[in-house]
């Protein structure tokens, strides 16, 4: 059993509805192994990202990466906040996700503004993540990194927004976090489905 079996069954997930088990066994680990990642196998997370929904089919996420012990390693962990530095360090690679906000629509001659491209890339990170844990691996989301810094340092284009930092790892041994991480190296649990779908629209105000 890996280290993310264990992890979940001490503490494990409950769907109130038939979800394939997928769904459940997708979390956010912060304990690595140092094993490194193929560029093959990395490309292959692309790939599922490539398949999300995309409005109009305009696609409108970048994904920029570095893998650990290459030349661009050191600017990409350094763009993440101390906190996230010390645990991600021994992750496999880092993603920056970045989303394009125009795009040219199906027979159109001039660009418009795509106001799901923030959505639209939200919708290729998760399918990265599933498609990380269904090959063994786990992607951790992080809103914590230096975001304007990012933008300068991997000369994305000024019309483009940064949405999120990524770190891809092989799942490690709790113990190998420091003691303060420890704590929080548990799969979280989510809202009841009845706090956040609501039949017919949201109640009138009382």
């Amino acid at each position: 059993m890996t280290a993310v079996d264990t992890r979940l069954a001490e503490k494990p997930r409950h769907a109130e509805h038939p979800i394939d088990p997928l769904f459940l066994e997708r979390w956010s680990p912060r304990a690595f192994t140092d094993e490194p990642i193929a560029e093959a196998e990395l490309l292959a997370l692309f790939e599922a990202a490539r398949w999300a929904p995309s409005a109009y089919n305009a696609q409108p996420w970048r994904f920029l990466y570095a893998r650990r012990d290459t030349a661009h390693w050191t600017k990409f962990l350094g763009l993440l906040v101390p906190f996230n530095q010390v645990w991600a360090s021994r992750a496999a690679a880092l993603i920056v996700l970045v989303s394009d906000p125009v795009f040219l629509p199906p027979g159109a001659d001039k660009p418009v503004t795509l106001r799901s491209h923030s959505l639209d890339a939200g919708a290729a990170w998760a399918s990265l993540a599933l498609q990380a844990t269904r090959a063994g691996w786990r992607a951790h989301g992080m809103g914590g990194f230096d975001a304007e810094r990012a933008a300068t340092e991997l000369n994305v284009p000024a019309s483009h927004t940064v949405e999120l930092a990524i770190a891809i790892g092989r799942p490690g041994e709790r113990s190998s976090l420091p003691e303060a991480y420890q704590a929080r190296e548990f799969p979280s649990a989510r809202k009841p489905v009845a706090e956040f779908a609501f039949e017919g629209g949201f109640a009138a105000p009382g």
